[in-house]
């Protein structure tokens, strides 16, 4: 399995049998040499902070939501159960310049 950046897909994260929408971050890489993707929670509530986007209501989603970037995680790819859609390039531009202001990279 190959992942994109800007994949949505249903995660079981095992914290009280809640699955839920995780965005892929990272990059496409065929030869990767592990089946990881580094993925960030979406969910309905923000706290205002800069480490989330705001994506409105995509149509592969029930509410308003948020990408937190803060809550970034390295899933295997089996357990990435679903894939629901996609975000949009715009929406990716946002995330690579919260993940440079985050990280301190210069761009």
């Amino acid at each position: 399995m190959t992942t994109e950046p800007g994949q949505v897909y249903i995660v079981d994260l095992g914290m009280a049998a809640k699955s839920r929408p995780m965005l892929v971050v990272s990059r496409r890489d065929e030869n990767a040499p592990r089946a990881l993707s580094v993925c960030a929670p979406i969910t309905t509530s923000s706290r205002g902070s800069r480490y989330e986007i705001a994506i409105g209501k995509p149509r592969f989603l029930h509410k308003a939501s948020y990408v937190n970037l803060q809550g970034l995680q390295a899933i295997q790819h089996h357990e990435l159960s679903r894939f629901v859609g996609r975000l949009s390039q715009e929406t990716m531009l946002q995330v690579k310049e919260v993940l440079a202001w985050m990280f301190e990279l210069s761009r």
